[in-house]
Formats: structure tokens, sequence, C-alpha cells
């Protein structure tokens, strides 16, 4: 029967060391001298062994079997309380910005000026959730490969084999930075290589280099089917919207004066503003007289009162032996965000921008969908010049 907070006070020493016990492996143990010690007694290895949790009445019944569950979740974990124990104790000795914790906020803090704002918050949230719970306050010198083994196996666990490599990588760029600071000799990381389970393989369906780019850009411009499907499958990498909200385009939002569309980004429900290059007014202008009377700008064949049909740009992709584990519709936009960022340098948070996600500043708020505007226009227009570059087209004036 488990102990009461009654029954404990009331306790009384006797000759010989006397045990009171509650659950899981938690008792109080009466030394003849009147002493009353919490201890928790558990399996670890294939032996017996004990801990000691304080004692009453300076640690009640209540407070016993929190530290007990504690000790618990560590064997859940396959983790050795007592072995914690002692790395607790060594940890209270060392400076505390020589801990993981420590070091993973320099560690952020240097490498975020360069970071979007969505890969800073996918990086702490894997941190806070993944990661610092069980690495935070360890010394990052005592920290050996199998407390990292860990710490992936457990997101492992769960089904996220994707996610369980990139906490993995994450805690191998924050050991290397150690090294560098000089607060770590070794980056223990690199002895897991080939211990957690192997990604699967995943075809992107998206040209995310030069040469790939090249030869899907030629094979649009030689499109021989309708003046809407050959004009939408040329605003598509020239935009890199998202497939519905390009096949969904109305005239009423595009000014070709200002050179401008505007819409509700169909993923926030915000405005947003695409910056239309040269090349992508050219394939307006030459559209307008074929469709401006419709409300749509790409009305379906079947009908003008509604847009084309999902499957359109798929379509012609596929006539012209573009295979779909090389392009989809939604790959224009992979593209896009590669080849700016990889091969014209464009500042992450700007490339997002114009992909309509959402991008905070520093004090959380999110941009309006004027923010940088002069610099992605003139990121649209090198975008579009890229493009005709690498698959060697003549601008059309």
């Amino acid at each position: 029967m488990p102990l009461t907070a009654v029954a404990v006070k009331q306790a009384k020493a006797e000759s010989k060391t006397k045990r009171l016990y509650d659950e899981l492996g938690l008792y109080l143990e009466l030394s003849p001298k009147g002493g009353k010690w919490w201890r928790f007694k558990y399996r670890y290895g294939g032996k017996e062994k004990r801990i000691s949790l304080g004692t009453f009445p300076d640690v009640s019944l209540a407070m016993a079997r929190q530290r007990r569950d504690e000790a618990r979740r560590f064997l859940a974990d396959k983790v050795d309380p007592s072995q914690q124990r002692k790395r607790s104790k060594s940890k209270s000795t060392l400076a505390a910005a020589d801990t993981f914790r420590a070091v993973s906020e320099q560690w952020v803090v240097r490498k975020s000026e360069s970071w979007s704002a969505i890969h800073l918050k996918n990086v702490t949230s894997k941190l806070q959730r993944d990661i610092l719970p069980w690495l935070g306050n360890m010394p990052v010198s005592d920290i050996v490969p199998s407390d990292v083994l860990a710490v992936v196996r457990r997101v492992e666990a769960r089904g996220a084999v994707e996610t369980a490599h990139r906490v993995l990588s994450i805690c191998g760029q924050i050991m290397r930075f150690a090294v560098a600071s000089g607060v770590a000799t070794h980056d223990v990381s690199q002895d897991l290589k080939g211990a957690l389970t192997t990604r699967k393989k995943r075809h992107l369906s998206a040209a995310v280099t030069p040469q790939e780019a090249a030869a899907i850009i030629k094979a649009i411009h030689g499109y021989q089917g309708t003046q809407v499907v050959r004009s939408a499958l040329k605003l598509a990498p020239l935009t890199f919207v998202r497939p519905g909200e390009l096949r969904q385009a109305k005239w009423s939002d595009i000014n070709l004066d200002t050179a401008s569309w505007t819409f509700k980004a169909s993923k926030t429900g915000t405005d947003h503003i695409v910056p239309l290059s040269a090349q992508s007014q050219l394939v307006l202008n030459q559209l307008h007289p074929i469709t401006g009377h419709c409300e749509w700008v790409f009305p379906s064949a079947r009908s003008r009162n509604r847009p084309m049909s999902n499957n359109a740009i798929l379509s012609a992709l596929r006539r012209l032996d573009i295979p779909s584990e090389q392009m989809s519709g939604h790959g224009f936009r992979a593209m896009a965000r590669t080849l700016l960022d990889e091969e014209l340098g464009f500042r992450p948070d700007i490339i997002e921008h114009q992909l309509a996600h959402t991008v905070r500043d520093p004090l959380g708020r999110a941009y309006n969908r004027t923010q940088h505007l002069a610099e992605r226009k003139r990121m649209m227009q090198a975008w579009a010049d890229y493009l005709e570059n690498i698959a060697g087209l003549q601008h059309e004036p």
C-alpha cells in the first residue's frame, strides 16, 4: 500500500534500519539514529542500484515522488540516473558558458545573420524541442557520442527520420563551433555516421541546377500548343507563384502600367505583390488581345467563365517530354528559391518575401506586402534575365 504523508511523519526509528515502501521503487529508510532518507531502487544494465532522493522532512513525500518520476524518465531513455546525477554535479563546477546550451546560443547568434526568418525558426524549434532538454545543461567537453545518439534516437523513434538527420546535423554544427571556440576538442557527432536510419530517397519535381533549368526554359519556349497554355508556361518560371495562383490570375489584378500583379496569397490570405519583369510584361501584352475581355488571364479552353484546369500546365510539361520527376507546376518555386540564392546571391529573406512566405522582423511582426519591394523588383528582373541567358534565348524588346 502506498505511503501517506501522515505515515511518513509518524514513522519511528527502531534498533535496526527499517524501510517503508511506497510505489515504483521509492521507499523511506529509517536509520536507528532517527534519520529518514528517501531512496529509489531500480535496475540498470541488469544490476540493482539505488540513489538517494533527500531526507525527510526537507523532502516531502510528494517531492520524493517527483524525484523518483524524474529518475524513471531517465531510465525510459536508457540513461542511468546515478550517472546523470554525477554529470549534473560536475556541471555545477564549470562555467555556464561551457554548457551545450550556452554554446548553442552563441552559435545561433553568429549564424542567424545569414539565415532567413523561417530557417531561424526551424533551427530554434528543433533545439528547444529535441536537443536542449537533454544536452542543454551538459558541458560540451563532457558530451560523448552516445549522448548525441540518444537525442537523435528519440526523434527517430517517433518516425521523424528526416528530422532526426537534421537534429544530428545541428548538433554537429554546434560541436564544431565549440571546437573552434576552444571549449571542446572533438565533434562527437562525426562518430555517428551511418548510425541513423537511411533517409528515403525523394525525387523532387524541380530543376534546381542551371543546366536543368536551362533545359526546361528551352523546352517551354518551344511549346507548340495554344497561346493561353504557352503563356502560362512562360510565366510559371518567371513569377514562380503557386500553381493555383497562376491559373486563377485575373486581369483586374494585373496592372501593366505599373508592372505589378497583386492578389491574395492562397496560403496566407494576405495581399501579395509580384513585380513583373520586362519578359513577364511581354507575355501578358501578347496574351491580352486574346483573353483580355475575360475575367481570367488563362481561361479554360472549354469555358471562358472559368480558369484553366489544374492539369493544364502539367499536361503541357508532359507533352514537352518533361517527366514528373524532373518538374512539376510547384517545382518552379523550388527552382527559383535555389538558384536565386546559390547562383544570383539574393538574400534569403528577399526570396522568401517573393515566395509569399510569412517573414517576420526581429520583433516577431510579419512584414507587410510592400516590404523590400524595390529590391524584389530588381530581383525579378535579374531572375528573368538569368533564365534567358542560361537558356540562350534572345530577349524580345
